[in-house]
């Protein structure tokens, strides 16, 4: 079994932080939905700003809010207007690479999408690996 990443919200605004929460990124659940992220489902956390990484759990906030919220412990690794990699992963045998069509959204500074891309990869019947990252969404190919 292999680590891959299965949807990254790359580039999304630390709108808020708070420390007395009970823990947990909380999120949009638009852009969850959109991307393939779960409520509940952990999550690894790059700091665009500072470095800081960091791995929690999703929760969802107001549908349409475009909120990113970093609760509890998580809350002292930003600050509010930090960009953010959101990145969740699945464990995979190698074989089924193909069947993985990682979803990435971009976001503009107000959290709105900018751009819809998906990662796809394959193998080729020669056993070499393929890559390529491609505009839209997976199943509108």
């Amino acid at each position: 079994m292999r680590k891959v990443v299965a949807a990254k919200l790359h580039g999304i605004t630390v709108t808020d932080a708070d420390l007395n929460y009970h823990g947990s990124i909380t999120l949009d659940p638009d852009h969850c939905d959109e991307a393939g992220i779960l409520p509940l489902e952990y999550v690894d956390i790059w700091n665009k700003a500072s470095g800081a990484r960091i791995s929690t759990y999703v929760i969802y906030g107001e549908k349409g809010s475009r909120c990113c919220v970093l609760n509890g412990a998580a809350a002292r690794t930003c600050q509010i207007g930090d960009e953010l990699i959101v990145c969740s992963s699945a464990y995979i045998e190698t074989r089924r690479i193909a069947e993985i069509k990682t979803r990435v959204l971009t976001f503009n500074r107000d959290n709105s999408v900018r751009d819809r891309m998906f990662y796809d990869a394959g193998i080729k019947d020669d056993g070499r690996m393929t890559f390529a990252v491609r505009e839209g969404s997976p199943g509108n190919l």
